[in-house]
C-alpha cells in the first residue's frame, strides 16, 4: 500500500466535520483533489470508507474499523515529529476536546490565553456539551467527564474528587425553614440535575438514608440548577466546585451538613485507546490538569477543612 499520511489525516478530518470539501480546504486541496483521495485511499484498502449522499457522509462499517488505525498512524507520526523537534513549547496540531458546559466555562475558558500564549502553534476545538457523546465517533482527542465511569476501552486520568453537598437560598430557607433530616426533603422543593432524584445520605452513626425527591422541574445544566437554586426556587444538590463560591459570599448556605451525601464520583479526563499520548494532548492534560487543583483550592479548598 502507497497511501500518504497527508491522505490518512485528511481522512480523519472527513470524519470529524463530515464535508470532504471543508476537510480538503485544510490541507490546500480542492474538492476535487479532496475526493480523488479518499477515493484512492479506498482503493489501496479495497473497501468503503464512507457512505455518501448530496447532505450527508458517514463511516460504512469498514470505515468505523479502519478509524482507530488511521488515528493511531497520524497520532505517532506527530509525536515522533514533536519529539524531533526538541521542546513541547513547538507541540503543534488541532486538539478537539469535549467538555460539560458549567465545568469548562469554570475550568477551562479562564485558562485558554495562558495556555495558548504558551503554545502558539496549539489548535483547540473546544465542545460545551453535557452529553457523554463517543469520542472515536465524534473525533475527539480528550474529554472532561464526571461522575462514575462505564466500562469501555478508554484510556482515563482520574484528575480529582467531586464532593457534593445540598444548598438552598437563604430567602428560601427564611421562607419555608430548613429540614433537619434527609425525610424531612420530601416535604420540600427540591432540584436535581436530570433525572437524578434519588439522593441518599449518611448520618455520623453510619446508617444510610435514601429518598425520592419530588421535582417540579428538571435541568440539564448545572448552572440553571444553580441559578434557581440562589434565586430561592428550592434546594438543589450541588459539587464544591460549582457552589463553593456561592456558599462563601453567603448566597445559598448549605442544608443538612451533619448529613455526608453518598457519592464517590470523580473527575475524569479520558482519551481514545492509543499506544502513544499525543504531545498536544499531554501537554494540553498537564497544564489544566494544574490548573483543576489550583482553581479548586480557591473555589472551595477551606470549605472542606
Amino acid at each position: 500500500m502507497n497511501f500518504d499520511l497527508k491522505t490518512l489525516a485528511l481522512f480523519l478530518r472527513v470524519v470529524e466535520i463530515g464535508k470532504i470539501g471543508r476537510a480538503g480546504e485544510d490541507f490546500g486541496l480542492s474538492t476535487t483533489n479532496a475526493s480523488q483521495r479518499v477515493q484512492q485511499l479506498e482503493a489501496e484498502l479495497g473497501v468503503k470508507l464512507f457512505h455518501r449522499s448530496t447532505r450527508t457522509i458517514t463511516l460504512t462499517h469498514d470505515g468505523e474499523m479502519f478509524l482507530p488505525h488511521a488515528r493511531r498512524i497520524v497520532d505517532d507520526v506527530e509525536e515522533v515529529a514533536n519529539v524531533f523537534k526538541g521542546s513541547e513549547s513547538n507541540v503543534q496540531g488541532r486538539l478537539k476536546v469535549a467538555v460539560s458546559a458549567s465545568y469548562g466555562r469554570h475550568y477551562i475558558v479562564p485558562f485558554i490565553p495562558e495556555l495558548l500564549e504558551l503554545y502558539p502553534n496549539l489548535e483547540l476545538e473546544i465542545d460545551f456539551n453535557d452529553k457523554t457523546e463517543d469520542l472515536i465517533e465524534h473525533g475527539y482527542d480528550l474529554a472532561f467527564r464526571i461522575g462514575n465511569l462505564s466500562s469501555s476501552n478508554l484510556l482515563a486520568r482520574r484528575l480529582a474528587d467531586n464532593p457534593i453537598m445540598l444548598v438552598a437560598s437563604p430567602d428560601y430557607i427564611e421562607k419555608y425553614g430548613a429540614p433537619e433530616s434527609p425525610e424531612d426533603l420530601l416535604k420540600h422543593r427540591c432540584l436535581p440535575l436530570g433525572h437524578a432524584v434519588d439522593w441518599a445520605f449518611m448520618s455520623a452513626d453510619g446508617k444510610v438514608h435514601k429518598v425520592s425527591v419530588a421535582n417540579p422541574i428538571s435541568l440539564n445544566l448545572g448552572d440553571a440548577v444553580s441559578d434557581l437554586v440562589e434565586s430561592g426556587m428550592g434546594i438543589g444538590m450541588a459539587s464544591y466546585w460549582h457552589a463553593g463560591p456561592s456558599l462563601k459570599s453567603g448566597r445559598v448556605i448549605q442544608i443538612l451538613p451533619d448529613y455526608k451525601l453518598v457519592n464517590d464520583t470523580k473527575i475524569w479526563a479520558v482519551r481514545p485507546p492509543g499506544r502513544v499520548l499525543p504531545v498536544r494532548v499531554k501537554v494540553f492534560l498537564d497544564f489544566i490538569e494544574k490548573k483543576i487543583v489550583d482553581t479548586n483550592k480557591v473555589r472551595y479548598g477551606d470549605l472542606l477543612m
